[in-house]
């Protein structure tokens, strides 16, 4: 099975394409953009550029450092991202997050717990592997915020 835990954006991938069709046009040899499109595929190792771009632009691209934005346990947050790991065989990441305001985690009017900074797995869709008894993601990370 292929790793594809290490491939960049689309965007990066169109790039590559386009300096590796400029690299083999100053050496004499001329290929048109689908060709290099499906050579980056197979530098990567996937089957064809169709495949490597499905897994590239189904990924949600996330650094340490970075503001984001989502829901946590139902509720919307910003915040910052403290920590992120992959785990296993790369299809999950364990992240951490301190929240910019603190989330109550609890449901119930006569009772707060409030939780700033916190850890989950999330998959690269930017849902949690854990799920709340109603069946949605605990954790879902949206995005740049």
């Amino acid at each position: 099975m292929t790793d594809f835990s290490n491939v960049p954006s689309t965007e990066a991938l169109k790039l590559q394409a386009k300096r590796l069709r400029q690299k083999l046009h100053n050496s004499g040899v001329d290929v048109g953009h689908s060709k290099s499109l499906e050579l980056v595929a197979q530098q990567y190792g996937a089957r064809d550029w169709n495949t490597l771009q499905a897994r590239a632009g189904n990924r949600l691209q996330l650094r340490v450092g970075d503001r984001v934005r989502g829901r946590y346990l139902g509720q919307a947050f910003t915040g910052e991202l403290r920590g992120l790991s992959l785990m296993g065989d790369g299809e999950n990441r364990q992240i951490t997050l301190h929240f910019d305001t603190p989330v109550d985690v609890v449901r119930f009017e006569s009772f707060s717990s409030l939780r700033q900074r916190v850890k989950g797995v999330i998959g690269w869709d930017g849902c949690s592997v854990q799920k709340t008894s109603d069946g949605v993601p605990q954790l879902i990370v949206e995005g740049p915020a």
